[in-house]
């Protein structure tokens, strides 16, 4: 990966995607971040005051739901680092509040990338898509899959799901010129510095595409 071509970073805001656009820049990357809006200023501060934004985060708002939105975030970008998603536990539809925006959100930025040539994707899933429940004894690989959720079963669970199966069907059905990778961390947290802490991850799959 180039580092004088921008890396796009969706949900740029969010506490995962803040400390993977603080690292990219720590490792001297260009970073174009996608948020909702950009009309209030100084909502962004805690991104935009990061070592190395000055001259390399570029901050371009994008809708999950509008398609075609992502068309310029991911422009001349080789990298797209996928985080945005919506992460509710308490919803009163989860149809419209979860599923929709998880899956179509992550079809409308796996479009925009494969129209711009990208090389990899990579999207940040959750163990929520291996299971929903703990199973005494085993070791789950990346065969493994969450049967268990539904609309009524956790929903949030079941949004991480079916937006991940649906960017591997994406995959698949597209022959997109990028590689595809999904990571699925169990959890993250930040230490009292602010910075993360660990991230437990025990699933990471990837198909190879055109991308190198």
């Amino acid at each position: 990966m180039k580092a004088d071509k921008p890396v796009c970073v969706t949900g740029a805001s969010g506490f995962v995607a803040a400390h993977v656009t603080r690292e990219l820049l720590e490792r001297g990357y260009r970073v174009r971040g996608t948020v909702r809006s950009l009309s209030t200023p100084g909502k962004y501060g805690f991104l935009t005051s990061l070592p190395g934004a000055a001259d390399r985060l570029e901050l371009v708002s994008a809708e999950l739901l509008a398609e075609g939105s992502y068309d310029s975030a991911v422009a001349g970008c080789e990298l797209v680092i996928h985080t945005a998603s919506p992460y509710v536990m308490n919803v009163k539809d989860p149809q419209r509040d979860l599923i929709d925006p998880a899956v179509n959100g992550t079809l409308n930025v796996l479009g925009s990338a494969k129209a711009a040539g990208v090389r990899r994707v990579v999207l940040t899933s959750s163990m929520a898509a291996i299971s929903d429940e703990p199973v005494d004894g085993k070791v789950f690989t990346e065969d493994d899959w969450n049967e268990q959720s539904s609309l009524e079963r956790n929903p949030y669970y079941f949004s991480k799901t079916v937006a991940e199966r649906a960017a591997w069907k994406f995959v698949e059905d597209e022959h997109p010129g990028f590689d595809l990778i999904a990571i699925n961390p169990y959890l993250s947290w930040a230490s009292d510095s602010g910075r993360p802490g660990r991230v437990s991850s025990p699933r990471s799959r990837i198909s190879c595409g055109g991308g190198t």
